[in-house]
């Protein structure tokens, strides 16, 4: 985090706008551990990826929360991004002589690499250092924008908590925070605490009333997906696996963790 908070400090300066990506269905959870740091030498606008797999109302009201505090923000669905109203956006903070120069910034896996690519075209490759402006990283320029990619930054001091939220949503590795089996448990809490949980009984016919006892929610999620090991039994890791990277990619239904003005995750 350091050596990445270090490399952008000094390009922040250099640079017209910083390109904040994050998860739609999360907006706060996913935010940049380094962004408010970094705001104050270069301007931030953010991007909502993955607004297919949130809940419309949710991602609105996010939308103009990031728009009443001063902040740009665009929602975009990337796997058909449409992307004219965002260049011309961004345009504005440029001059006018030269490409608007930015920088996407972001956790693992919300979609940087997916935005670079709308916005300067699939096809476009790396033009190499800038004259005037840091070396060694990897300047993209297409569509009357100049780009730097940024590697997925994560907050080392973040809770237990917030690591497994991550997990979730595929921004955090399950298996070296407590495996499949332990992120799963809390993903069935935390969609009955929301009362989220319609959602995977209309998708697989399992019910999790409250008074049920997580593991033996998991177990039949199991047993419905057919994560059986000889003799009957469930294999838990399995099963959460399948829960988890199921809820991850949207195949559960689109929803939204976090609305404007809930408590922070812990």
């Amino acid at each position: 985090m350091a050596k990445g908070k270090r490399a952008l400090s000094d390009l922040a300066g250099k640079l017209d706008v910083l390109l904040e990506v994050r998860d739609a269905r999360a907006p706060l959870l996913t935010s940049s551990p380094i962004i408010n740091d970094l705001s104050f030498s270069c301007p931030v606008a953010v991007v909502l990826a993955k607004r297919d797999l949130a809940d419309e109302e949710g991602t609105a009201r996010w939308v103009s929360w990031f728009a009443s505090s001063g902040t740009k923000c665009w929602a975009l669905n990337l796997l058909k991004p449409r992307m004219d109203a965002v260049r011309k956006d961004l345009a504005s903070f440029g001059p006018a002589h030269r490409e608007v120069r930015l920088a996407v910034v972001g956790i693992p896996n919300v979609g940087k690499s997916m935005v670079l690519n709308a916005l300067v075209g699939k096809s476009s490759a790396p033009v190499g250092g800038i004259p005037g402006i840091t070396r060694g990283v990897s300047w993209y320029r297409g569509k009357n924008i100049l780009a730097v990619d940024s590697p997925g930054i994560l907050d080392p001091r973040a809770g237990d908590g917030v690591q497994r939220a991550l997990a979730w949503l595929g921004s955090s590795k399950a298996d070296v925070i407590g495996g499949y089996d332990v992120i799963a448990l809390d993903l069935v809490e935390a969609l009955r605490r929301r009362d989220l949980w319609p959602m995977v009984e209309k998708k697989w016919g399992v019910p999790a009333p409250l008074d049920q006892p997580a593991e033996t929610v998991l177990e039949a999620l199991g047993r419905r997906l057919g994560c059986l090991v000889p003799g009957g039994g469930v294999d838990l890791s399995a099963a959460g696996r399948r829960f988890v990277e199921a809820f991850s990619t949207g195949r559960l239904g689109a929803v939204t963790l976090e609305l404007p003005g809930d408590p922070p995750w812990s």
